[in-house]
């Protein structure tokens, strides 16, 4: 679309067409007062500050809601403009308190200071939190309010206190409405609204409840997008300004939020989104915006540890050492070691890991928690695209037309794309949701498809089998793009609709009627994760899904594309370093003789040519005694892994076990020795997130006692073994090897991240700007391979025994193992334990009333736990999270694997649930 041409006080302006007179003035350079308007919203016009002349136009036209035209001319700084500013800002102020608005020396002022306008030393500056960074303050500035003439009058309203994280002061409030308007048009929770009319109008949550009630998500973007000091966090309200700030990747889920930490005194004093990167333009949720209390808590590992008559004592980093390098050296070439490396970890510490499993020690035994999460996605999407990994982009969302969202509570896990979601739902998008739970997203949807938990394959193909039948295939795609369609085709007639519907409960109707709006409603993209993902048939389901956007020729377009969410912050980077098994970085098989020896003369070493074991089948062979030694970075595999019994006893069968980490945890009591780590925020390197962003990490506190990073310690650790070019001077040399040697990440380097920002992979020059959309015009693979597939049901069913179905899922209020989210006071405050989700029907049944103590058990072990009984989760089945140890649904688990990508089935087991006998302390 053509630029428009139009004048801005005298000036010459050029502007997209449609943009508004304020984006364009903006765009220029030229500022225009506002106090409502925000690039993240809507025009609303409300404050009435942005008021210009405009020739031709009568009246005063708002800048913010005014089109731009051809040949417009706009003044904006009129002395009669501003007379008029002055009028309707100080009729605001008669209610808001002013001294801070009017004085002129309050910019030398911090919160509390002494106040320099008075000989009184007694008195303090009249001010808020938000003094040296108050948008009404700026404004006031601008249009040169003078004193005030109108008379004052203070609402007295309390200060709203009882929620965690804010606090409220409407008295400062002037009513702008961008706290309302972004909770609602933007974060989708519509918490906040204005109450009563008129003179007596406020901000507020319906019916006066508090914030939790009201449904509010605690992502802060209220308290981001706030003019004034009416909405604060608590933590620092009287804090002041930072001293120095920096811009870091967040350490949480998948979406790869950009943050920006403000640094008082080496301590984090509060957090904001980036608001121009591409990965969550300035949004975050609860856990970016308040979760890292855990950074600076006194429960941080500080000094090595080695075990000693059963106790661990502090120790010297020689000694600890010095100890591991000689227990390790035996076990150098004769695979009975295994490297467990972290998805919490930078790209360049996995490469170490892996490099110095391969290199150091001569094996193949190194993985890490994909293998729990998506490793059926790796090698499903590996084998039908070529290419393991979300196909668009985070902020392509809003281009989306249709969407099926299926195993993935999105607004819990990936909040910020949860988020998008909603906006575009917003604007029109529609919405199809397939899942056994109700979750948030449902009251977004069109359709809600509720089928049994691990009948996902019957879903998904029953859905390609409707879409066949009426006709609604991208013939032209299938033929131009894609192979082995006829047997896929074929393959449908064990699928039709009515064999579908007795599969998985889910009327035939409601698939015919998804079906025809996913394939008409164009682009359409598909979002899934782990409740498809962790089961024994997750390569099937993934592939299941592959079908579908090929059938329908949703792939390599802006808005389509099958897009996993990876859960932890660098898990997609995790497994994109070879931190697996079978493959070196960029997923080049360690099975490939041209591609071993391209790493042997790099590495100057022989490598060994066999896969090695997979995660699960590591602890299997330590408990077999097969596996003698582990090296853990960064995992807490007793809280995280399936069946933790038997974890239990496998690790108390090795010889010898290191564990490297921030915390003690449950896993690392097994130890013979911890060595200390420092956290994302006092480390360099990089992420890569879901959508294949790779970004920087930026150091931002020292490290607390004698932590070290964990890319120092593997180096460290591997030229004390006599493992040759780990002399690396920092992070960015480490990626600059590991770029010679991996395509996709060819041309990356930390050089180019901190002069252009994120890129995403593949990106194999230097010169490259990288892909946003994978297989615009060929798959990586050359076709996308379609797949025929047959239903096999969980391998454990319900039965007299244990007749209700454990599923598991996650808090948006915590992460993973909850090692980092249970330091934090107010997530704790929200989510204080583990519950078991179950059915009133099922309830009833059992005589169990919510907030009972119960019993589950499995063939595998038994939790206690607190019941919330929901209709979220369906009659005979429960829910449980992993967050809380001691309620861990992974007591119960099935460690059965999928065949192909061994990830365990954590979806479904079968259990029974009773009242507790004795009721179990809280």
């Amino acid at each position: 679309m053509a630029d428009v041409t139009l004048s801005i006080d005298g000036r010459e302006v050029k502007a997209p067409a449609g943009a508004t007179v304020l984006e364009a003035a903006q765009q220029a350079g030229l500022y225009i007062p506002t106090l409502c308007a925000h690039p993240d919203l809507k025009p609303y016009g409300g404050c009435r500050m942005c008021i210009t002349e405009i020739e031709r136009l009568r009246g005063f036209p708002t800048a913010c809601t005014t089109p731009v035209t051809a040949g417009m001319v706009v003044k904006t700084n009129t002395p009669q403009l501003q007379q008029l500013r002055r009028n309707i800002l100080e009729f605001l102020l008669t209610e808001h308190p002013h001294p801070c608005i009017t004085c002129h020396r309050i910019e030398l002022c911090g919160p509390g200071d002494i106040c320099l306008r008075h000989v009184s030393v007694s008195e303090r500056c009249v001010t808020c939190p938000k003094n040296k960074r108050c948008e009404l303050k700026e404004v006031a500035r601008y249009i040169q309010l003078p004193e005030m003439t109108l008379p004052y009058s203070y609402r007295g309203l309390p200060i709203e206190n009882k929620d965690p994280f804010y606090d409220r002061d409407y008295n400062l409030c002037i009513l702008c409405g961008r706290c309302v308007r972004i909770c609602d048009e933007v974060v989708g929770a519509s918490a906040l609204a204005f109450t009563y009319r008129g003179s007596k109008a406020l901000v507020g949550t319906a019916f006066g409840r508090s914030l939790e009630e009201a449904g509010c998500i605690f992502c802060g973007s209220c308290i981001d997008i706030c003019p004034t000091g009416s909405i604060v966090e608590r933590a620092n309200r009287w804090a002041g300004l930072a001293d120095r700030q920096v811009v870091t990747t967040c350490p949480y889920c998948g979406v790869g939020c950009q943050l920006r930490l403000f640094i008082k005194d080496d301590k984090i004093q509060r957090v904001k989104g980036e608001p121009n990167a591409p990965a969550n333009m300035g949004r975050l949720c609860v856990k970016g915006k308040f979760g890292l209390d855990f950074i600076q808590s006194p429960e941080r590992l500080t000094t090595p540890l080695i075990k000693k008559d059963g106790q661990f004592v502090a120790a010297t980093w020689e000694e600890a050492l010095s100890l591991i390098a000689q227990k390790l050296a035996p076990y150098k070439g004769i695979d009975q070691f295994a490297a467990i490396s972290s998805a919490k970890c930078t790209n360049e510490e996995n490469y170490l890991m892996m490099k110095f499993a391969r290199a150091v020690m001569g094996t193949n035994n190194v993985d890490h928690c994909a293998r729990l999460c998506h490793s059926s996605s790796v090698t499903g999407l590996g084998a039908v695209f070529g290419s393991a990994a979300m196909t668009n982009t985070n902020q392509g969302m809003l281009q989306s037309a249709c969407f099926l969202v299926i195993g993935s509570n999105t607004t819990a896990t990936h909040p910020v794309i949860g988020m998008k979601v909603r906006q575009a739902v917003k604007g029109g998008a529609k919405l199809i949701v397939a899942d056994p739970r109700e979750i948030p997203l449902c009251r977004d949807a069109s359709i809600w498809l509720r089928q049994r938990p691990g009948s996902d394959v019957a879903l998904l193909t029953g859905l390609a089998r409707a879409i066949v039948d009426q006709g609604l295939e991208d013939k032209a795609f299938i033929a131009e793009r894609c192979e082995d369609y006829e047997a896929f085709k074929a393959s449908l007639a064990a699928f039709d609709l009515d064999t579908v519907e007795k599969l998985t409960g889910v009327a035939k109707a409601d698939i015919a009627a998804a079906a025809r709006l996913y394939a008409t409603t164009k682009p359409a993209a598909i979002l899934y994760a782990m409740g498809i993902t962790q089961s024994s048939h997750g390569t099937d389901n993934v592939m299941a899904v592959a079908n579908l956007a090929m059938l329908t020729g949703n792939l390599g377009k802006p808005g389509a594309g099958v897009n996993p969410l990876r859960g932890q912050n660098n898990v997609q980077g995790s497994c994109d370093m070879g931190a697996l098994p079978n493959v070196y970085a960029g997923y080049q098989s360690v099975a490939d003789a041209a591609l071993r020896e391209k790493h042997e003369k790099a590495w100057g070493v022989s490598l060994p040519a066999r896969p090695g074991l997979t995660l699960v089948e590591m602890f299997n062979a330590a408990y077999e005694g097969k596996i003698k030694a582990i090296y853990m970075m960064g995992e807490n595999p007793m809280v995280s892994d399936p069946d933790i019994g038997h974890v239990e006893e496998a690790l108390k069968k090795l010889e010898f076990f290191v564990c490297q980490d921030i915390f003690m945890n449950e896993t690392n009591q097994f130890a013979h020795v911890i060595l200390p780590a420092t956290s994302f925020a006092e480390k360099g390197g990089t992420f890569t997130n879901t959508e294949r962003r790779v970004q920087l990490v930026r150091p931002a506190l020292p490290a607390l006692g004698q932590a070290r990073t964990d890319w120092e310690i593997i180096c460290q650790l591997a030229q004390r073994l006599g493992g040759q070019g780990f002399d690396f001077a920092g992070p960015a040399q480490v990626m600059e090897e590991m770029a010679r040697l991996t395509p996709s990440y060819g041309g990356i380097s930390h050089a180019r991240l901190e002069k252009e920002g994120g890129l995403q992979w593949p990106c194999p020059t230097a010169d490259h700007p990288g892909t946003p959309i994978l297989h615009t015009e060929r798959f990586t693979r050359g076709k996308g391979k379609f797949t025929a597939l047959t239903y096999r049901p969980p391998t454990e069913l319900p039965d007299a025994d244990y007749p209700l179905v454990l599923t598991t899922a996650r808090s948006y209020y915590h992460y993973h193992t909850g090692t980092m989210t249970r330091k934090v006071k107010d997530l704790n405050r929200i989510v204080g334990e583990g519950m078991v989700e179950i059915n009133p029907a099922d309830a009833t049944k059992l005589a169990i009333q919510d907030g009972d103590w119960v019993e589950v058990t499995s063939r595998r072990g038994q939790a206690r736990a607190r019941a919330a009984v929901t209709g979220a989760t369906p009659p005979g089945v429960i829910t449980m999270s992993f967050h809380f140890a001691e309620a861990n649904a992974n007591v119960l688990t099935n460690p059965a694997l999928d065949p192909q990508a061994k990830i365990p089935e954590f979806k479904t087991c079968a259990v029974k649930v009773a009242k507790a006998a004795v009721k179990v302390p809280a």
